[in-house]
């Protein structure tokens, strides 16, 4: 009832607010799918909430000095109260399953409950007080990691200080710079008709209209010409056509009625020496960054070029089966895959709907998509969603369904003070399920859409590796524990357990019990994994986390964002702005690098924050939507439909100009995963084969031995050594059923 009243007034003030082109059924909820739908049953939730209030098996600070022996039978384990434990709700062990529950109420034997092998499980020993144990636990350094000696002992404090004090001051320095940066082109390179174009430019609501104004702008500031020549210094002209005049011969040769075989062969060693990742330079941003729309004309002119010979390669008759899948697969090899990563920031993430609705409208949304934090919850949904579902849900009346700071300060305040957290774990479990379908575990979430999810998630031991949960890593974890792992930011929400779905589809904990926190602190952007794990070498960045915005600036333009002046050879701000933004920059990096390297930094609710800045944030197209200043006080709240639609419309408006590199990059890589689909040798559409990654099918096939279950997978092994890496891609029709 209170949503329908929220949807009613919505409308009403629609009237009054910008709509960004949204229709008005666009802010009605009752248009939404299943936006009433509980999707997680209640046993689900009670074995969530058991998890969190069993023993945690990592041993605490003071623990590692002297280390005590817990008993499964003891009292403190019996019906755990969630403010003791780090959690923020209590546990009623009457509502659970008695699967979990042994004859005296004690945990069972899922969890981890002796610290040593030698020590025996059921030996009563005596606690010390949780009043001393929480003083030393929390924002202490133990024994093994605090450095000795009297000069670092006597100069920490004093050399910490200063440098922060230094810090401060460059901060200062630095906003200063931006402003006058800010104040330069708003006064002296942004005028008269250039300004008019560019405000009619973002004022478009869709990719059509913004290409024709970019193209406007772009003739009026001569980047057309820019275009024709096709010399330029950041990459290799002279190859490139080359290689385009010869490509082309052969593909003609080749298409004619009785082509011979020495064209067709010509022609396919020509492809794969053009296919790999950055060829001559051919993907280097620069390339696009000199106009709003389009790069080089003899770049565009190649890529069309090598477009058609691979399509040619897919349907030639010329070329044995056997010699056209290895072509593929070396192809895939060398050009690699691309990745959506999506960031965290709060409420700030709300900003990735709009890209990703801008790369869903233009068909390119990657197969890969990662996200952290608040990013976690926005990829969730686009993993476990097809594209006609996430087309209706992409509108502002989704805002409804977001209720996660929906509580007043009464109700959370108290809570952060007994438990030091804001959030309760429980309740963001329950909101979070919808976004993930459920318990929808990583591996249920491919066989659906064909997507492929990745969670960054940090255990909350300070010192153990950071995991990316995917269908390949922990493919029967639920997507929704570790979206909320992911988002456990110490202060906002306690670390939390992963859960996982057994075969008979009730949850289990994950990793022993082990509690999990936020990814951002450490890999907000999980380049390398991506790469060890799927072979992306090409990634799409949408960043939001507001204390790395503020220090994002290029000084000589960006993808789709040229500098104005001296036909782009300029510096934003002048040369004298752009250096010492750099200067200032680069020294704020160095004394962070200072005090994380000299260990002077304490930890703070026990978690070391060095690498909150110390990251790598960006990637080969980093898109940065442009925040409001209010958005800043409203870090921790929930958007209404009309602030949800200003934020779809900005990151819809800063993926416009990245979607004709991203469109390039695509269009090769997609007829590459069409070649290797097209040529597989005995794999059935909706096999397991098609849907399971080949290190997956080996896994399994050496538990054939032991698991009766799985004695009828039988497999060809010449299959499997042929079709390497083949195997983890689900038919694309399935994404729009």
């Amino acid at each position: 009832m209170a949503d329908d009243k929220r949807s009613l007034l919505s409308l009403i003030a629609g009237k009054r607010h910008h709509n960004y082109g949204y229709p008005p059924e666009s802010f009605d909820r009752n248009k939404l799918p299943d936006i009433d739908h509980q999707f997680l049953p209640a046993e689900h939730l009670a074995a969530f909430a058991q998890a969190l209030s069993a023993p945690d098996p990592t041993p605490a600070s003071e623990d590692a000095l002297m280390p005590s022996v817990r008993s499964p039978t003891d009292q403190t384990f019996v019906g755990l109260d969630y403010t003791r434990s780090g959690s923020t709700a209590s546990v009623n062990t009457a509502g659970l399953p008695e699967s979990a529950i042994n004859s005296n109420g004690a945990q069972s034997s899922m969890f981890i409950t002796a610290q040593n092998d030698w020590a025996p499980v059921n030996e009563k020993v005596k606690h010390r007080r949780r009043g001393r144990r929480k003083k030393i636990s929390i924002g202490r350094r133990t024994v093994d990691e605090t450095r000795e000696g009297y000069l670092y002992g006597l100069l920490k404090w004093p050399f910490l200080f200063s440098v922060v004090l230094w810090i401060i001051g460059l901060g200062a320095a630095y906003i200063a710079t931006r402003s006058y940066i800010f104040l330069y082109e708003h006064y002296i390179a942004w005028t008269g008709k250039r300004e008019r174009l560019r405000r009619s430019m973002r004022a478009t609501n869709n990719y059509r209209d913004w290409v024709r104004a970019a193209k406007e702008l772009d003739a009026y500031l001569g980047n057309e010409q820019w275009k024709e020549e096709n010399e330029y210094a950041y990459y290799d002209s002279k190859t490139v056509r080359r290689v385009y005049e010869q490509i082309r011969k052969h593909r003609k040769a080749a298409e004619q009625e009785g082509g011979s075989k020495q064209a067709v062969e010509n022609l396919k060693t020509l492809t794969e020496a053009c296919v790999k990742n950055n060829f001559v330079g051919v993907e280097n941003p620069r390339l696009y960054s000199q106009t709003y729309y389009g790069t080089k004309n003899l770049v565009q002119h190649f890529v069309d070029e090598v477009e058609k010979s691979t399509q040619f390669l897919i349907s030639s008759r010329q070329l044995p089966l056997d010699e056209k899948r290895a072509l593929f697969k070396r192809m895939h090899a060398n050009y690699g895959r691309t990745a959506l990563c999506l960031s965290g920031g709060a409420s700030f993430a709300y900003y990735h709907f709009g890209v990703v609705k801008s790369l869903l409208e233009a068909d390119l949304l990657p197969e890969v998509i990662t996200g952290t934090s608040g990013g976690a919850l926005v990829a969730a949904l686009v993993a476990t969603r097809t594209n006609e579902e996430l087309k209706q849900l992409l509108v502002p009346a989704l805002a409804y369904n977001i209720k996660a700071c929906s509580e007043p300060i009464t109700t959370w305040f108290p809570r952060w003070w007994k438990t030091g957290a804001r959030f309760d774990s429980v309740d963001w479990a329950r909101q979070a399920s919808w976004w993930s379908r459920g318990s929808m575990t990583f591996r249920e979430a491919y066989e659906r859409t064909g997507r492929i999810l990745n969670v960054s998630c940090v255990p909350a031991d300070p010192h153990s590796p950071t995991i990316l949960c995917n269908y390949l890593t922990s493919p029967d974890c639920v997507i929704w524990s570790a979206v909320l792992a992911s988002a456990a930011v110490p202060g906002i929400m306690n670390p939390v357990v992963l859960m996982m779905k057994t075969l008979d589809g009730s949850l289990v904990p994950y990793s022993f019990g082990h509690k999990w926190k936020d990814g951002s602190l450490r890999t907000d952007i999980p380049i390398k994994a991506l790469n060890l794990h799927f072979n992306v070498n090409f990634t799409i960045v949408s960043q939001v986390n507001p204390h790395i915005s503020l220090f994002f600036f290029s000084s000589r333009g960006t993808v789709g964002s040229p500098v104005t002046h001296r036909r782009g050879r300029g510096w934003r701000g002048g040369f004298l702005g752009s250096a010492a933004e750099q200067f200032i920059k680069l020294d704020l990096n160095k004394w962070l690098k200072v005090l994380k390297h000299l260990e002077l930094l304490p930890r703070p609710l026990g978690q070391d924050w060095s690498q909150l800045w110390l990251q790598q944030f960006s990637g080969t197209i980093t898109i940065w939507p442009q925040a409001q200043l209010s958005d800043i006080w409203k870090i921790l709240s929930d958007p209404d439909p009309h602030r949800l639609a200003r934020m779809l419309h900005e990151g819809q408006q800063s993926a416009f100009p990245k979607l004709k590199f991203i469109a390039n990059r695509l269009k090769i890589e997609r007829l590459i995963e069409q070649g290797r689909r097209e040529t597989r040798l005995g794999v059935r559409r909706g096999s397991i084969e098609s849907i399971i990654s080949e290190e997956d099918l080996e896994s399994l096939l050496r538990t054939n031995n032991t698991d009766e279950e799985t004695t009828e997978a039988e497999v060809d092994e010449a299959v499997i050594e042929d079709n390497f890496h083949d195997m983890i891609k689900t038919p694309k029709q399935s994404r729009s059923q």
